[in-house]
């Protein structure tokens, strides 16, 4: 079951399309990224939803751990970006 099952294929995107707008506005660590994005709800599953779509990346980060990973926008998310603006 995936988060089309319970929300509408437009809301859906447009949250996707919120999170990857948040990445691009400034750098972000994996951390931060989870405290804002974070879902208990097996419904909302827009974080792993723009990673599988390859929008989003982690990038390890030297010394930073596991939290602080660099969210990037990848050139697919610059794109959708581009398109919606």
């Amino acid at each position: 079951m995936d988060a089309s099952d319970h929300i509408d294929g437009q809301a859906r995107d447009g949250l996707i399309l919120q999170l990857v707008d948040w990445a691009a506005a400034r750098p972000r660590t994996y951390g931060e990224a989870m405290e804002a994005w974070r879902s208990s709800c097996p419904a909302l599953t827009i974080w792993e939803d723009a990673l599988a779509a390859r929008l989003i990346e982690v990038r390890p980060v030297p010394g930073a751990g596991t939290s602080g990973g660099e969210v990037c926008v990848t050139d697919s998310g610059w794109a959708l970006l581009t398109r919606r603006r």
